[in-house]
């Protein structure tokens, strides 16, 4: 069992990742000029979509009591431009997102996060409602729904490689995935495939470390997964290299094709370049996904 006072220490570590992540995001953002991505226009989207069960973070007063009383389950009623304007996120927290090559450079899970949550403050500052796949975090507009973003994206998780979570997707919604997309391809597929089965459209940025590029090893190399659960040693690294690159180039073509057959948009992101270049690029990807 953990201890009281480890257990304190690990939350304050966590808690005190949330101002500097969120001041630099809201810097970010703060590059970038609005654009016409929320459509908050009186009059216009208000018919009836659906009804869903209350999730969690969702209100009393959207519950639709006249609803719930027909059925042991509450319910929230949905309008069309609220499906309309929503924008669900998946960043990778997995293991192998804490990888960086050069201590001058951010691990791929600190990019990530940081254009992520730059994403969702343009987008809430928009008009958009930007919510976390799965049920822990429904689509809302607000400062404190940053805020409960920017707690979200402080947590770590354990498996080396991490696969998109794809449930609670609104029909017709948005959304964005960040990973090194290292992991199971069949995972991978199986949430675009459901994303795209409900008319979802999104963007999928690869977020990758200057060396998974160019796998600059030689000699004697001991190869360890960031997980701790793998690990490879060879005497001649660059004998593998070649091999490595083609499975690279493989992978990214595989994700290139799923994207363009579920409707979505792909990029890849180096931790060398810019986090505004890829911002920008998602700001915009999700737009063309409207």
């Amino acid at each position: 069992m953990t201890q009281p006072r480890a257990l304190r220490l690990e939350a304050e570590q966590e808690a005190s990742r949330l101002p500097t992540l969120l001041a630099r995001a809201e810097q970010l953002a703060g590059t970038i000029l609005l654009g016409e991505h929320g459509r908050r226009h009186a009059g216009m989207g208000d018919d009836f979509w659906q009804y869903r069960p209350v999730q969690a973070g969702d209100s009393r007063r959207m519950i639709d009591w006249r609803r719930s009383a027909r059925s042991d389950q509450q319910f929230v009623r949905e309008r069309e431009w609220q499906v309309a304007q929503s924008v669900m996120l998946w960043v990778d927290a997995s293991a192998s997102m804490r990888f960086s090559s050069d201590k001058t450079l951010p691990n791929k899970s600190d990019r990530a996060r940081l254009i992520a949550l730059a994403s969702a403050i343009l987008l809430i500052r928009g008009g958009e409602r930007v919510g976390i796949t799965g049920t822990d975090l429904p689509p809302r507009r607000g400062r404190a729904q940053i805020l409960r973003l920017s707690e979200h994206f402080a947590k770590d998780q354990a498996p080396d490689y991490g696969t998109p979570d794809a449930r609670a997707m609104l029909p017709h919604a948005r959304a964005l995935f960040v990973s090194d997309f290292m992991g199971d391809m069949d995972g991978i597929t199986a949430a675009l495939t459901k994303a795209a089965d409900r008319g979802v459209r999104g963007a999928l940025l690869q977020v990758l470390d200057p060396a998974e590029e160019s796998f600059p090893f030689q000699g004697r190399t001991i190869f360890e997964s960031a997980g701790k659960t793998l690990r490879f040693e060879t005497l001649k690294a660059s004998d593998l290299k070649e091999k490595y690159l083609e499975k690279l180039a493989a992978r990214k073509e595989e994700l290139r094709h799923l994207c363009a057959t579920t409707g979505w948009q792909f990029s890849t992101h180096h931790t060398a370049a810019p986090a505004q270049s890829a911002l920008l690029w998602l700001y915009n990807a999700l737009g063309r996904a409207a």
